[in-house]
C-alpha cells in the first residue's frame, strides 16, 4: 500500500497552490517538490495575514525561515515514518507498530518544542497581537493538514 501518494494528494488540495500539474508518484524528488510549494504558499498566508511593517519584517522572516528550517527536519521524520508505515502495513508486527508509536510520539514532543520555542522568539520581534497571530494561523494551518492527513493512513490491524 502507497500511503505516501494518498498523503501527498491530500497536502496537495488543503493548501491552495498554483495550479500546477505535478504527478505525485511518491518520490522523494515529488516529496520535496510539494512541501516547498506548500512552505511558499505558507509565507504568503503568513505575509497576508500579519501585515508587517518594513521593520517587523527585516525581524520576522529571518526567525520565521529558521523555524521552517527546523519543521522542515521534523516533517521529514514524519513523512519518512509514514513511508515505513506504508511499506510495513499488511506485515506490521507489535514490535515495529511499537517503535513506530514511539518514534510519532518523540516527533510529536519535539514539534510542541519547536513551536514554544519560535513562538517566543516570534514574541520578542514581533507586537504581541500580531505574534499571537502568528500562532494562531501556525496552530490552524497544521491542525487542517494533519486531520486530512490522518484520513487518509488507514488505522494498524
Amino acid at each position: 500500500m502507497k500511503l505516501v501518494t494518498l498523503a501527498l494528494a491530500f497536502v496537495v488540495t488543503a493548501f491552495p497552490l498554483a495550479s500546477v500539474a505535478q504527478d505525485t508518484s511518491g518520490t522523494a524528488a515529488d516529496e520535496q517538490v510539494l512541501l516547498k510549494q506548500i512552505q511558499t504558499n505558507k509565507r504568503g498566508v503568513f505575509a497576508d495575514n500579519l501585515k508587517l511593517t518594513e521593520a517587523e519584517s527585516k525581524a520576522f522572516w529571518p526567525v520565521y525561515d529558521q523555524y521552517e528550517a527546523d519543521l522542515k527536519k521534523l516533517n521529514d521524520r514524519f513523512l519518512q515514518l509514514i513511508n515505513d508505515y506504508a511499506a510495513k502495513y499488511d506485515t506490521l508486527t507489535d514490535e515495529q507498530a511499537a517503535a513506530m508509536l514511539k518514534e510519532r510520539l518523540g516527533i510529536d514532543r519535539k514539534r510542541t518544542d519547536l513551536r514554544v520555542k519560535y513562538c517566543e522568539r516570534i514574541g520578542k520581534v514581533l507586537p504581541g497581537r500580531k505574534a499571537l497571530r502568528f500562532a494562531q494561523l501556525e496552530s490552524r494551518i497544521d491542525n487542517l493538514a494533519m486531520r486530512n492527513l490522518y484520513t487518509v493512513i488507514p488505522l494498524a490491524r
